[in-house]
């Protein structure tokens, strides 16, 4: 494995594995150990539905921390609802994936109403979400961003943008896997990632990292979220 970032802090002994967590909440429950003697009682935990939520949870339940979601969506293909080439977040903000758009055929028209079903969407979640609870004001607080995985890093990498936006006094990266190219780019935005098995190679993908991987439901995030 080539370098890794400065600010990156990881599990040697877990670099190049697969299925290292049971599920989204033991991978939680390790990060909560990486980060317990490394943050404060003043940070909150922002999570990336769906699939960073359980993971959020179980930290926050260990950590003793705020938590709360920073709806951020892939603006996907047509034909494709699992690729997407480009990300929406709860903010307003919007970013195109130009390498992608280049190298496919969608119509000005078609990467528009990309945008604006996605807007859509993100804004309903970002309401939905909650159970009808307020946001958690993160402005001047240190905030801990974390998904269930980071693979192109696309929507990490808006999701930072948004937090940023929001005034957070700094950002911190929680997530139990990533690719490490996505990593070493999104690395360069942030004060710490934390990851706790880092790969490399082509043929990376986010539920490998796991025994049990399944999607997670919009009733299962607004159950999660009500118990903390």
């Amino acid at each position: 494995m080539v370098s890794l970032p400065e600010n990156l802090i990881d599990l040697p002994e877990h670099r190049q594995e697969e299925h290292v967590f049971v599920e989204r909440r033991d991978a939680g429950e390790v990060l909560a150990r990486m980060l317990v003697e490394k943050i404060g009682p003043e940070s909150v935990i922002l999570a990336i539905p769906a699939g960073g939520v359980p993971v959020a949870c179980a930290m926050a339940h260990h950590l003793g921390l705020d938590v709360d979601v920073v709806v951020v969506s892939k603006i996907t293909f047509p034909w494709n609802s699992e690729a997407g080439y480009g990300a929406v977040a709860q903010t307003g903000l919007v970013r195109l994936n130009e390498r992608v758009l280049a190298r496919v055929r969608l119509s000005e028209a078609e990467i528009q109403e990309g945008i604006k079903s996605t807007t859509a969407k993100v804004i309903r979640r970002a309401k939905t979400l909650r159970g009808g609870k307020p946001a958690v004001d993160i402005a001047s607080r240190p905030v801990i961003l974390v998904d269930d995985g980071i693979a192109s890093g696309t929507t990490m990498s808006v999701a930072i943008e948004a937090v940023e936006q929001m005034n957070a006094a700094s950002i911190t990266i929680a997530t139990p896997t990533g690719h490490l190219e996505s990593i070493q780019r999104i690395s360069r935005t942030v004060d710490t990632i934390f990851c706790a098995n880092v790969r490399s190679g082509s043929m990376f993908a986010v539920a490998s990292a796991y025994e049990n991987w399944s999607d997670v439901s919009e009733q299962e995030v607004i159950e999660l979220l009500a118990e903390i």
